[in-house]
């Protein structure tokens, strides 16, 4: 199937749109066009917003000139940016602005945050609300939802009231989807894609793809990234950069705040979209993260999905003890994938080391071994590995 695709033209498989046209006119005349016209509106002030802090997840808005605020009879969706206020700080003190800075929150502060879902099990899994009634802030990049269920060490979340949709004046109502990254053919050939997978968040997966990376760029190679799966927030879009990453790109450039929910094709499409960015720029290799377990229900369907398959040509998989790592390396066997190494935190340990090499009989690798740029270079060739 991906022979046919890669082969034909200079396309593959994700569709691309131009931008959506909008009709001119005055706003009572927009409204009566737009898809939420029975929601009140209100007309935001610029000095107002400029004022409210913007999680990271917005930080590829470009917004219209002039905005409304739709509250009241309208059911937020996936993506939507929402103007809210602060009305308890709880586990989320502080929100991620887009260029990375964490500000300290206060009761009364207007932020402008994006409805979607959130799978954290070390935090809190919610979900978009069907109204504008108060919800949380369920992480620090900028996540308005509904909290279903939190880890027992974690605090009650931050409970924010939301003001209304953000909307241009044409009442379309704004969302992270408008801005996402063009579909773009895919470059003959690829650069090689190494990818790291995990047995659970805090395994240590991107400390693995942020050394990895570091070792290649030591190794003069000039590596691209993304994160493919999670939910919105610049911790990992950080450390890979920091580590010399030539470009860092995460589902939120793709259009999501969140992929938790996200049909299996939706978030291989997504995969492609990120691969095809990433190649076009010259890099000689890519370097891929997937977010959580391998249990988790995307992921899962992510690995097992024709196109990872297709494009994945190197995988190390992260895990905190050994049982999880042959665990996990037995699974992904069981889908068809080559594991090439193990890493994670339980390389902190030289006993979980030594059970996890007489175990699976692979490299266990450190993330000091995976910052050397000779054993970087090594797995990119694949001698040994």
């Amino acid at each position: 199937m991906y022979d046919s695709v890669l082969d034909d033209t200079d396309s593959y498989p994700i569709e691309t749109e131009a931008p959506s046209s909008r009709a001119q006119g005055t706003v009572a005349a927009q409204l009566e066009k737009a898809p939420d016209n029975d929601a009140a509106v209100d007309i935001v002030d610029a000095q107002r917003l400029a004022n409210a802090r913007w999680g990271f997840t917005t930080r590829r808005a470009r917004l219209p000139e002039g905005l409304l605020l739709l509250r009241d009879g309208v059911r937020p969706r996936q993506g939507d940016l929402v103007l809210a206020r602060v009305a308890a700080v709880g586990h989320h003190t502080k929100l991620e602005l887009p260029e990375g800075r964490r500000s300290q929150l206060y009761k009364g502060d207007e932020i402008v945050v994006t409805y979607a879902n959130r799978y954290a099990p070390d935090q809190f899994e919610a979900e978009v609300p069907g109204d504008l009634d108060e919800c949380h802030l369920v992480a620090a990049g900028g996540i308005a939802a509904k909290m279903l269920s939190k880890n027992a060490r974690t605090r009650n979340p931050t409970r924010i009231q939301p003001l209304g949709l953000l909307a241009d004046l044409h009442g379309r109502r704004l969302n992270v989807s408008d801005w996402r990254i063009d579909g773009r053919p895919f470059p003959k050939p690829l650069p090689p894609v190494i990818v790291v997978a995990g047995t659970a968040m805090n395994a240590g997966k991107t400390t693995a793809a942020a050394r990895l990376i570091r070792g290649l760029v030591c190794a003069g190679k000039r590596v691209g990234a993304a994160k493919v799966t999670g939910t919105g927030a610049g911790g990992d879009y950080w450390q890979m950069k920091d580590a010399g990453a030539c470009e860092v790109v995460d589902f939120t450039d793709a259009g999501y705040a969140s992929t938790y929910q996200l049909a299996s094709q939706e978030i291989e499409k997504l995969f492609l979209r990120l691969l095809s960015h990433l190649g076009g720029l010259q890099t000689d290799v890519i370097v891929v993260e997937v977010a959580d377990g391998v249990l988790q229900a995307e992921t899962a369907g992510l690995l097992a999905s024709p196109g990872f398959s297709y494009y994945c040509d190197k995988l190390i998989f992260a895990a905190s003890d050994a049982m999880g790592a042959v665990a996990g390396v037995q699974w992904l066997q069981s889908k068809g994938l080559h594991v090439s190494a193990v890493s994670g935190t339980l390389t902190a340990s030289p006993l979980a080391i030594r059970e996890t090499t007489s175990a699976l009989g692979l490299p266990v690798l450190s993330k000091q071994v995976l910052s050397d740029p000779m054993v970087a270079v090594e797995l990119l060739n694949d001698n040994g590995y």
